[in-house]
């Protein structure tokens, strides 16, 4: 990965497990999404890439909630706490299920 990561530009790492790329909120954090069946997956057709799924940023300052689907960000409504927590809980549900599967 580069020292500084530049806007509008979503950088893998296949080695590490990892996508990285500045907020698309602008507020210049710069986000980091482990890569695994567990949280996010990547796809890319030859041209594009997505990421899956959401990046919700509800712990950030920002609180920024986007797609990034075939190279291009699609904003997504913002949660209300009681649907964050709902969403919280049944991640670690799925990654706690997904885990005990293998």
């Amino acid at each position: 990965m580069p020292d500084e990561l530049k806007d509008g530009i979503l950088y893998i790492s296949i080695k590490y497990r990892v996508a990285i790329h500045k907020c698309c909120c602008g507020c210049g954090e710069d986000v980091v999404t482990p890569l695994s069946p567990l949280r996010w997956e990547f796809t890319f057709n030859g041209e594009t890439i997505s990421l899956n799924p959401s990046i919700g940023r509800w712990s950030a300052e920002c609180q920024s909630h986007y797609w990034i689907t075939n190279g291009i960000v699609k904003p997504a409504r913002k949660y209300t706490e009681t649907e964050k927590e709902f969403v919280r809980k049944k991640n670690k549900r799925n990654i706690k299920q997904r885990k005990s599967n293998r």
